[in-house]
């Protein structure tokens, strides 16, 4: 067991995954300004009010498939054909004994008819039909209100519409909608040798990937984004692009200068201007990850490797954005359980994020490491369909072990 233990990653300084989420929803405020916005441009909003339905879905009586419509009470014995019904053009006359009507799905169900046989199993011979089987009082029938009934909640406030939900309101004949506004959310990057796409790199630079990620990433959630740029790492230019996004958002996001080099002046300008929950994860990739507030605005420091960039907005940020939108959540992805295709290296200590593919195996679903696992590379994050969560005491898995796993779909 010691041996076990000797090349532990674990910092007793540091916060643990859950210890950090649970600080962050605490801190993370539901907005509550609302506007209205057609149905057309709902989706991805949240909705700011419930919505009781104004009408009966459906609302009448109508045929759940292609057939004929009578009554169960008459029995089993043919019935004269008196004429049809479709969508949209009901049929006006009352069905007596012995009678049925030619009827189509979605139909409203003729007066006197309790029951629609489909077409399948009748057998028609000039305007007589015979059936087959048993005729059942309410076969194939939908009832008024079976869906939705008038008054009651349709959808409630915190839902976080997407197309079904859509579906719902138009069902109802709902043009327009209360929803919450969007968040607005600064964010910019940090770094010397950071140079914007499409221009020639000097010695020593690279290209800043996270400025899009994070643009990308925040539209995804239907953010109102702010971009301020990439900011050299001098604490002066730092303190006023900070100043500046704390007036301009509800949420402020910076890449890089959270760790402890020299040149990382984040934690110590968040200190000085705002307040600091904490700055360092027991989690792999993102050690270093400060949050606090800039005034009344909620602050993430990420790291400034890529792949960690975006491991500690999936894992912090994006819930905390789902929250203060006024999602009624959850805010955090489910977790599912499957087996290791193949083996996997951890150490002790912290809990790891790593980039993984689902795979179908003979039993069902697999999961495998994707790629190399370094936090700066970005083609592994790119292949992954799913993170692979390794609690933090976990060491080395072989091929087999169940692990937890989080689809990146529907995040991404």
């Amino acid at each position: 067991m010691a041996a076990c233990c000797e090349h532990t990653e674990h910092d007793p300084k540091a916060k643990s995954v859950a210890e950090a989420l649970e600080v962050i929803l605490a801190a993370s405020q539901p907005i509550s300004d609302q506007v209205m916005v057609s149905l057309e441009q709902g989706l991805g909003r949240v909705l700011a009010t419930s919505v009781a339905s104004p009408i009966d879905v459906p609302a009448w009586p109508n045929s759940a498939m292609d057939g004929y419509a009578l009554r169960a009470g008459d029995g089993s014995g043919p019935r004269e054909c008196i004429g049809s019904a479709f969508a949209g053009h009901p049929y006006e006359a009352r069905v007596q004994e012995g009678q049925c009507v030619r009827i189509m799905t979605g139909a409203v169900l003729p007066q006197g008819a309790d029951a629609v046989i489909p077409q399948e199993l009748a057998y028609r011979e000039g305007s007589m039909v015979r059936f087959h089987g048993d005729i059942l009082p309410g076969a194939n029938v939908r009832l008024p209100g079976e869906d939705l009934s008038q008054g009651n909640t349709a959808l409630p406030e915190g839902t976080l519409l997407r197309p079904a939900h859509l579906a719902v309101l138009a069902s109802l004949g709902i043009s327009e909608i209360a929803v919450f506004r969007p968040l607005r959310v600064a964010f910019f990057s940090t770094g010397d040798e950071l140079q914007p796409s499409g221009q020639p790199l000097g010695p020593g630079q690279i290209y800043d990937s996270n400025r899009p990620t994070l643009l990308a990433m925040l539209q995804r959630l239907g953010a109102e984004t702010v971009d301020l740029g990439c900011i050299p790492d001098n604490p002066d230019q730092i303190r006023e692009t900070l100043e500046t996004a704390r007036q301009a958002a509800d949420m402020v996001i910076t890449t890089g200068g959270v760790s402890v080099g020299e040149a990382d002046h984040i934690a110590g300008l968040l200190e000085q201007m705002g307040s600091v929950h904490f700055w360092k994860m027991n989690m792999k990739p993102g050690r270093p990850l400060a949050f606090g507030h800039l005034g009344q605005a909620s602050f993430f420091g990420l790291p400034g490797n890529p792949v960690s960039t975006m491991v500690t907005f999936y894992q912090f940020v994006r819930p905390a954005i789902l929250k203060r939108m006024g999602s009624l959540g959850p805010w955090t992805s489910p977790v599912f359980r499957l087996p290791l295709a193949t083996s996997v290296r951890k150490k002790p200590g912290r809990t790891d994020f790593q980039r993984g593919r689902l795979l179908p195996g003979e039993n069902g679903w697999m999961v495998a490491p994707a790629g190399a696992q370094s936090s700066h590379i970005l083609t592994g994050m790119a292949q992954a369909d799913c993170f692979i969560v390794l609690p933090a005491e976990s060491g080395a898995l072989t091929a087999g072990s169940l692990v937890d796993v989080q689809i990146l779909e529907g995040m991404v």
